[in-house]
């Protein structure tokens, strides 16, 4: 399918100071000079601020990343998931169209589509609440048919009830997602046979439904003022992204998402020596090599046990300020090696870096 951008175009295009912070937090995710690779959640961000991608928003994206804007077009162009016109201001209805979907009645969802918003994909209803387009499949085929709403799935539809759905959005309300039909997740529609626990934990609701209810801002504009799900680099003091991060250390995948800005985090204290003149050798930390045991040094880290004692805002300001290596301590666990290695004890990594004498350069 040719992909074009659309022929009326807003003059300019600007992330809100809070999305800006977000996207450039983005881009610290990557070595330096290879900021380009966060070109799709920056792409994927200004959409969720205008709910569409605009020759303005791909050419300030480009900008922001210093990347030719041919190449950022080709991205948006290419990829299905971004919009290339303007959508309803309340949302964009995505039918799935592809085999599961078709025959269990995709084409009746279509037509309601077609009589409700407008009588062709990619087009704004009168009343500029609406868009909608047929995509391919959204792998929800045990659930056939149904639709992406916003950024949830709306499963076992029917014509009738997705005109209940087109109805409670369009009076301000966020119809809670999932299968529509009273089934827990994707369980046989005549009830469970074989597996008699659904692995609910004895929740009301699904996982994905239960987050969707929690959040509740599933199909809004998002302008960097909320805390995003698994955003915390945003505002870490914040209730939403502070328990986040909770679960994140505690379950050690802290790793996935290092990137907080120094603003977010706050400055472990230091020592100007180390104490009795001698300090730990940071280097049996898995991820520190000579040049990073020189920088915590210089930062006032001569110790496992003050590396032990960072928290999770501790740990921000380190991996914000690890010039050249940022988010490493969070990536490579520190504070877990720390921990152990102050008790006296070793980790895999320091016995193998003491035996192997792995930074002698002798």
């Amino acid at each position: 399918m040719l992909r074009r951008l659309h022929p009326v175009q807003p003059d300019s295009f600007e992330f809100t100071p809070a999305n800006l912070e977000w996207a450039k937090a983005q881009m610290t995710k990557y070595p330096e000079g290879r900021q380009q690779s966060a070109i799709i959640p920056v792409l994927w961000r200004a959409q969720e601020q205008e709910g569409w991608l605009s020759r303005a928003a791909i050419e300030y994206c480009a900008a922001l990343l210093d990347m030719p804007y041919i190449r950022v077009l080709e991205v948006a162009t290419f990829y299905f998931m971004f919009q290339l016109q303007p959508v309803g201001k309340i949302a964009n209805i995505q039918i799935c169209g592809t085999t599961s979907c078709m025959i269990c009645g995709a084409e009746d969802l279509i037509e309601i589509c077609k009589r409700r918003i407008a009588p062709t994909p990619h087009t704004v209803s009168e009343d500029g609440k609406f868009s909608w387009e047929e995509v391919e499949c959204l792998g929800a085929c045990a659930n056939a048919p149904m639709a992406q709403i916003g950024k949830d799935y709306y499963e076992d539809l029917t014509p009738a009830k997705l005109e209940a759905l087109l109805d409670a959005f369009s009076d301000g309300k966020v119809p809670l997602p999932g299968p529509q039909n009273g089934r827990f997740a994707s369980e046989p529609a005549a009830g469970l046979t074989s597996l008699r626990d659904h692995g609910g934990g004895g929740g009301e609701l699904n996982a994905s439904a239960a987050l969707a209810r929690e959040f509740g801002e599933t199909v809004k504009r998002i302008d960097g003022t909320e805390v995003p799900i698994l955003t915390k680099w945003l505002k870490s003091d914040q209730p939403a992204a502070a328990t986040e991060q909770a679960r994140k250390t505690e379950t050690r995948e802290i790793a996935q998402e290092p990137d907080l800005p120094a603003e977010a985090g706050r400055r472990p204290e230091g020592l100007d020596a180390p104490r009795d003149d001698a300090a730990d050798d940071l280097k049996l930390i898995k991820g520190v090599g000579p040049k990073l045991e020189e920088l915590l040094n210089s930062l006032g880290f001569w110790h496992f046990d003050q590396v032990a004692a960072w928290g999770a805002k501790e740990l921000a300001w380190v991996d914000a300020n690890l010039e050249g290596f940022k988010g490493r301590a969070s990536r490579d666990d520190w504070v877990t090696q720390a921990k152990v290695l102050a008790e006296g004890g070793e980790t895999e990594f320091s016995s193998r870096a003491e035996k192997e004498n792995l930074y002698d350069k002798e």
